[in-house]
């Protein structure tokens, strides 16, 4: 089992790489829409972009359990919030990636008797709710690094000389707000493994949320979020220590 979720895992840095392709192509794409020019660029990219979706199908079909492996890992965690929150967005990814499995067996012609739409809008209601509970996971790992920060004589003493240092900012907007903006920061350049993962979630929610309509928006923006996505995800891989843990 241990030699096949390695495997897995590599399949998942290629999985990165097709991903970040396949929305660089989409990006490109909507950037290029209005030059008749262009006109067999846009479908030699179109023609990526499809190619780069079906590879990462393919390189996907492992994932499931890697996300089975995660929740068996997860349900052990101490932290009953931690334990809430990740066993949750694995099991939501889990079942994520056997529609996504579906899916592809049906663009395969493999299975036929399925409601194609169907499958589709549950596997993207799985990844939204998969992206939101790492969303919390990552919020509250944040607010308990800005508690610990927060008790540190140092960071105390830095925070005066930064008030006393910038008196109009301190009387202009609440001296709180100042405050817990700048522990924020402080807590994300110490601890920047939280801070990549956060930018990386909330770039992927503009998937789903305009898949789903709750949030439409178009082409461009979902292109430029997914890749963007992407590489911090290569980032992440390349960068052992940039990975957040749990």
């Amino acid at each position: 089992m241990e030699s096949y979720i390695q495997f897995t895992n590599q399949s998942q840095g290629r999985d990165r790489i097709l991903r970040a392709t396949q929305y660089a192509c989409a990006l490109a794409n909507y950037l290029l829409r209005n030059e008749p020019s262009r006109k067999e660029l846009l479908m030699k990219l179109r023609s990526l972009e499809s190619n780069m979706s079906s590879g990462r199908k393919l390189f996907r079909l492992g994932n499931t359990v890697n996300s089975i492996e995660a929740i068996k890992r997860t349900l052990l965690l101490s932290d009953p919030i931690l334990r809430c929150c990740l066993t949750v967005s694995n099991i939501s990814r889990a079942l994520y990636f056997i529609c996504d499995n579906v899916l592809w067996a049906r663009s395969l012609g493999l299975v036929q008797s399925i409601d194609k739409e169907r499958w589709r809008l549950n596997a993207t209601r799985y990844y939204f709710v998969s992206l939101v509970m790492s969303l919390t996971r990552d919020m509250y790992v944040m607010a308990q690094l800005m508690v610990q920060r927060s008790r540190d004589q140092q960071l105390q003493q830095k925070l005066h000389q930064h008030l006393n240092e910038n008196p109009d900012v301190a009387c202009v907007v609440v001296p709180q707000l100042d405050a817990f903006v700048f522990l924020l920061i402080e807590c994300l350049k110490s601890n920047p493994a939280i801070a990549l993962d956060t930018i990386k979630n909330l770039c992927d929610l503009f998937i789903p949320l305009d898949r789903l309509g709750i949030c439409e928006t178009n082409a461009g923006v979902v292109g430029f979020c997914g890749l963007l996505s992407s590489l911090l995800g290569i980032l992440s891989v390349l960068k052992p220590h940039l990975k957040i843990k749990p």
